[in-house]
């Protein structure tokens, strides 16, 4: 069941990355971030007052938010900077580079995931899983020299290395997820997946509300203008959808991270 919830995730995230790509399109990058954030927020913010206000209505369904202290936050604050940081990161890249370098590129996070899941929670892979695991790995040199043909050089290109920044803190967000969601006995944590996704949403939108103060605000009139895009509302709607499920997999008896990354990058 969980391959499953890991597909329709994927194809969320396809969504995702279109939506993404057409609202950086001649726009400014941290504010499209920004109101990302805000929305986002705004979808999941009911769910929490619902369940703080009143239990009865949410309680015992997928939707439930426990109130929890700071022994859970901490580490939900945490995600939330690691999330924030490859962000800003892919999304400086996105708007420079074409979505047919930075698809590719995001798809070899697996790669980084698959051996932290080997190293750290003793993950292991059949046959056919290592065959693909082979695969991805080819296919990220035969990108770079495909990636030439539209003007894109790998070795001194910036937002490359932003990209790839991106993908490696994403990587790290992928196995700290498995942290977070596994059971003690499992060596993870064990927290409700509406726990970690509404608040972490609500901690971003602290943490981009004080860089777009600090960076942007200040500087906005010697860089791209920001435009208002009806598409920035379609990241926001899909990004949620897609990492419900993917939370909801992970939260699954016998979930891989190593073969849910994998799948969740079929996006591309």
């Amino acid at each position: 069941m969980w391959l499953l919830f890991a597909f329709l995730s994927a194809a969320l995230l396809g969504f995702y990355d279109a939506f993404k790509k057409q609202s950086l399109r001649d726009n400014a990058v941290l504010p499209v971030l920004f109101l990302n954030t805000v929305f986002s927020s705004l979808i999941f913010l009911p769910f929490i007052l619902v369940s703080a206000f009143a239990p009865s209505v949410l309680g015992g369904t997928m939707f439930d938010v426990p109130v929890v202290g700071w022994e859970v936050h901490k580490y939900i604050v945490i995600k939330s900077f690691i999330v924030l940081s490859s962000w800003i990161f892919g999304y400086f890249a996105m708007k420079h580079l074409p979505i047919t370098i930075v698809g590719p590129i995001n798809a070899t996070r697996p790669v980084m995931v698959l051996i932290g899941a080997l190293l750290v929670f003793g993950e292991r892979l059949n046959v056919w899983q290592w065959a693909g695991v082979t695969l991805a790995i080819i296919s990220f040199f035969l990108l770079k020299r495909s990636g030439k043909k539209e003007g894109v050089d790998f070795r001194h290109n910036k937002w490359i290395f932003s990209l790839i920044l991106a993908a490696v803190l994403g990587a790290v967000s992928g196995l700290y997820d498995k942290y977070l969601m596994a059971p003690p006995e499992n060596g993870g944590v064990g927290l409700s997946r509406m726990v970690v996704q509404s608040w972490y949403n609500l901690y971003q939108l602290a943490m981009m509300g004080l860089t777009m103060l600090m960076i942007w605000w200040p500087t906005r009139k010697n860089s791209t203008p920001f435009t208002w895009k009806w598409s920035i509302i379609f990241i926001s709607l899909f990004l949620s959808a897609a990492d419900f499920v993917y939370f909801y997999a992970l939260s699954l008896p016998g979930a891989m991270i190593s073969i849910v990354s994998m799948i969740r990058r079929g996006s591309v």
